[in-house]
């Protein structure tokens, strides 16, 4: 079996141009495509960073309500994310996250937490989330 270790690689035509070939070997993607541009883990009721990437500041705007703010901008406002919870929560039968506002340089997350016949705001004492896209 052969090894290649390295510090860094550089794509043949420009520095941020790695390609991947799938497991197949049929597909190709662009490697920084693949990648998270952003993503925290932080307890919305306290407000409290476990971690992150990309992140330059965070605003409770209320129960359930958060804006994390980008320390890099994004190429555009079309990026995907993903919102994730873990811990204690105010739910009985579900989670859901909403973005209510995607800009270049942040973006704002609704937690809301599904009980009987309701459906409400509400802090996670663990939320995650991640933003797939293209940096500016």
């Amino acid at each position: 079996m052969s090894e290649i270790i390295v510090d860094d690689l550089t794509g043949k035509t420009s520095a941020g141009d790695i390609t991947v070939t799938s497991e197949g070997g049929v597909a190709t993607m662009q490697l920084q495509q693949g990648l998270a541009k952003f993503w925290i883990n932080i307890d919305t009721s306290t407000f409290t960073v476990a971690d992150s990437l990309n992140n330059s500041s965070n605003t409770d705007s209320g129960s359930g309500l958060a804006v994390f703010s980008f320390t890099n901008s994004t190429g555009n406002t079309g990026y995907n994310f993903n919102t994730s919870r873990t811990g204690s929560s105010n739910s009985t039968n579900g989670f859901i996250a909403e973005s209510y506002a995607q800009t270049t340089s942040s973006i704002s997350i609704a937690t809301k937490f599904i009980d009987s016949n309701s459906v409400n705001l509400g802090d996670s004492s663990a939320a995650s989330t991640s933003i797939n896209g293209d940096l500016a």
